[in-house]
């Protein structure tokens, strides 16, 4: 396999998987089928396995690190600032595609049938959730939310006590690199649990499912790709002056792997790799910006998908919807993107989102089946929003190195030989 670049095993995982889920469906093939589920199962499990570990060492790694970057207030303030800024427009250009194609217009479906989901999210929810009540707990139930608040608490307290916690950052630090190696050697694994993740998909639900949601479908993957290939190329060419062809020739791996994983924490090593020795960002700034997208920039589960959800809900239940509640997708859109917490599935900012706008709950309900296919491009779209902020703060600020950006994409195989770490502490 070594003779293949990481990108096209990729590819050819996912032809794999197309091919054996088709198998399954049509022929019945009950033991194909069960092994794609599993294999795609065992591959996400890896995945989250890391979870804990790697957001908090990172975040806290990250914002530590920041004392040793120069301007570090004015580059998280940067940073922050055009996560919002892309929020805000991927969500308008959402809802203008959902007034355009009313996805919800015309479709009947059982919505007594529909349940509610058990728990559901608010914005007392969402703000009291941030805090945990007890520490363990925060990580044995992988509430992600609460362990980027514990990693950014401990990393400004350990800038507030300076040299004193120092041990304690070299313990952190040894701890974030043994996990992004180790799920380096997970990611590896890629192409076979984008087979089982892909051939699952298809053997499941062949195309059967989408025909009743088959415009809002369409319309989630539209919103997608307009973010995908006309706002961030045009953030890009304008505001970055770069390349948006040669930054997806970098970016692609991390993008590929995020459609099939759906995780945008799985796939943070790879995308903060990909950031650096790819795309040229500077490794100090890196450090703090790519672990922090992973965790709350979702330009695809929390801007597009609720906010064509919303719409697709109001109309298959009859709410008519007003400019006040259009102007509240957009807020809760661009606040509440840290409740999606990099994991698969946007339920929770899909559930804050009706909550917030008094729409049935039960319409959650109704998109669950085809949640799955529809987070594998929000996920793409999160991964790519996640390097083109950082690129485009690096450039502003001069942290942007254009020759290894704009170098033919160095093969992941062999760069630099390890998965990628935040950098030892350094004077600016």
């Amino acid at each position: 396999m070594k003779r293949f670049s990481f990108s096209l095993q990729l590819l050819l995982g996912l032809v794999a998987g197309v091919a054996l889920g088709f198998v399954a469906r049509i022929w019945d093939v009950a033991w194909l089928a069960e092994t794609l589920t599993q294999v795609g199962a065992i591959f996400v499990q890896l995945l989250k396995l890391a979870v804990p570990p790697l957001v908090f060492t990172a975040v806290l790694v990250s914002v530590a690190n920041l004392r040793n970057v120069s301007g570090a207030a004015r580059l998280a303030s940067k940073t922050l600032l055009w996560f919002l800024l892309t929020a805000l427009v991927s969500v308008a250009f959402a809802i203008g595609l959902g007034l355009i194609i009313n996805p919800g217009q015309g479709v009947t479906l059982d919505t007594g049938a529909a349940k509610a989901p058990e728990s559901s999210g608010s914005w007392l929810d969402f703000v009291t959730g941030v805090v945990p009540t007890n520490v363990v707990t925060a990580f044995t139930e992988v509430n992600v939310l609460q362990i980027v608040f514990l990693g950014v608490v401990l990393g400004a307290a350990a800038l507030a006590v300076g040299e004193k916690a120092e041990p304690f950052l070299s313990l952190s630090r040894s701890v974030l690199e043994l996990v992004q190696k180790a799920l380096w050697w997970v990611i590896r694994l890629a192409p076979l649990g984008t087979a089982g993740l892909i051939g699952k998909a298809v053997s499941t639900y062949g195309w059967d499912l989408l025909a009743p949601l088959a415009k809002f479908s369409v319309g989630v993957y539209v919103g997608c790709f307009i973010v995908l290939l006309a706002v961030y190329p045009t953030l890009l060419a304008v505001w970055g002056k770069v390349n948006p062809i040669q930054f997806f020739r970098n970016a692609w791996p991390a993008i590929e792997l995020a459609f099939v994983s759906r995780s945008s924490v799985g796939t943070l090593p790879l995308t903060q790799r990909v950031t650096i020795e790819r795309n040229g960002v500077d490794g100090g700034y890196a450090s703090f910006a790519v672990p922090f997208g992973a965790t709350t920039k979702m330009d695809g589960c929390a801007s597009v998908y609720p906010a064509l959800a919303a719409i697709f809900v109001a109309q298959v239940f009859g709410v008519p919807l007003g400019v006040g509640d259009y102007l509240l997708i957009a807020f809760v859109s661009v606040v509440g993107s840290a409740a999606t917490a990099g994991l698969t599935g946007a339920i929770v900012m899909l559930t804050l989102t009706l909550s917030t706008l008094g729409l049935p709950l039960e319409g959650v309900g109704l998109l669950l089946a085809i949640d799955p296919i529809l987070d594998m491009i929000r996920t793409a779209t999160n991964v790519t929003g996640q390097m083109v902020v950082p690129v485009l703060v690096a450039r502003s600020e001069g942290r942007l190195d254009e020759a290894v950006f704009n170098a033919p994409p160095q093969p992941l195989d062999t760069a630099a030989g390890r998965a990628p770490r935040a950098p030892e502490p350094a004077t600016a």
